[in-house]
């Protein structure tokens, strides 16, 4: 029973080394997009080969009001296939939006893992148009 313990503890140590390894090497290629307005998000963000999503921050400024910010996939199979993955809710001045995955979010198959023509689409709808400002990263990083 002990050498069973043994083994699955040595199975579980050897798993979170390749977590860490898989995290640095996508660390490594992260791109990361842009865009700025100030008026609605509706802005889609792709890489030309297979892709993860990393990580999406956005900052605003100026008005009032908070709103939901949405995280979907534009899949290259067509708007059948199309599927809101996330939700940072009441996201606005004073409260930027925020969403970082990590290496075990990643790990294939996953729902940040996107195929070569899909897009990470990401909405929100500015409470203040033309007084709120936003500035939105999003990181990509191509898969092998």
């Amino acid at each position: 029973m002990a050498s069973i313990i043994s083994l699955a503890s040595e199975l579980l140590d050897r798993q979170d080394q390749e977590l860490l390894r898989s995290a640095a090497i996508v660390a490594d290629r992260i791109v990361a997009q842009t865009a700025t307005g100030n008026g609605n998000i509706a802005h889609t963000f792709s890489l030309a080969r297979a892709f993860r999503l990393v990580y999406v921050r956005c900052h605003f400024a100026g008005g009032a009001g908070m709103a939901d910010l949405h995280v979907a996939v534009d899949s290259a199979f067509g708007s059948a296939y199309d599927a809101r993955l996330a939700t940072v809710t009441g996201v606005g001045t004073g409260r930027d939006a925020f969403l970082k995955l990590t290496a075990t979010d990643m790990a294939a198959p996953s729902a940040w893992t996107f195929h070569a023509g899909d897009a990470v689409r990401i909405d929100w709808t500015n409470p203040a148009p033309g007084t709120m400002t936003w500035g939105l990263e999003v990181g990509l990083a191509a898969t092998r």
